[in-house]
């Protein structure tokens, strides 16, 4: 019983801490922050109709440290290509990648952590056949680049979400 209600106490608490972070603490920012933080989730109840649980909070810290880790590479690895474009020599591409993911928010979260990947763009997604369609800058190696999606950023959505 208590376990639904925290449920929803989540986002006002998030919402009323990073107003607190953001304006500083006073007791004029803390009441117009839970003022706020209340009014504004019940103003997004209608907005989600499927409510997202996390069951695996570590495993979403390390797919975020993976995430971290593979960004990082990735402005490496396209500046290089833009630095040295003759030595570099990229191949970009489109490749098709089967998805097991059903979950809407393991979905949303799947294209952000592709979007804010550079080289990467999400370029389509077929829900008949649960085929992700990528654009990759540089793409030399498909087996790597389905091991990278399936592997490294599938797998655990699937676990923290589904």
């Amino acid at each position: 019983m208590i376990k639904k209600y925290l449920e929803y106490l989540f986002l006002p608490v998030l919402l009323a801490l990073l107003w607190l972070l953001l304006n500083g603490f006073s007791k004029g920012n803390l009441l117009l922050a839970v003022a706020l933080s209340i009014a504004l989730s019940l103003a997004a109840l209608p907005f989600r109709p499927v409510r997202a649980t996390m069951r695996h909070p570590f495993v979403a810290l390390r797919l975020c440290w993976h995430v971290a880790m593979d960004i990082v590479k990735s402005n490496y690895d396209v500046a290089y290509i833009i630095l040295f474009k003759e030595r570099a020599q990229p191949t970009p591409g489109f490749l098709d990648i089967p998805i097991r993911l059903k979950d809407p928010h393991g979905l949303a979260a799947l294209a952000c952590i592709i979007t804010y990947t550079p080289g990467t763009v999400w370029s389509g997604f077929n829900y008949r056949t649960q085929t992700l369609t990528l654009h990759i800058l540089n793409l030399k190696d498909e087996q790597a680049w389905l091991d990278t999606i399936q592997k490294r950023y599938q797998d655990p959505l699937i676990e923290i979400f589904e």
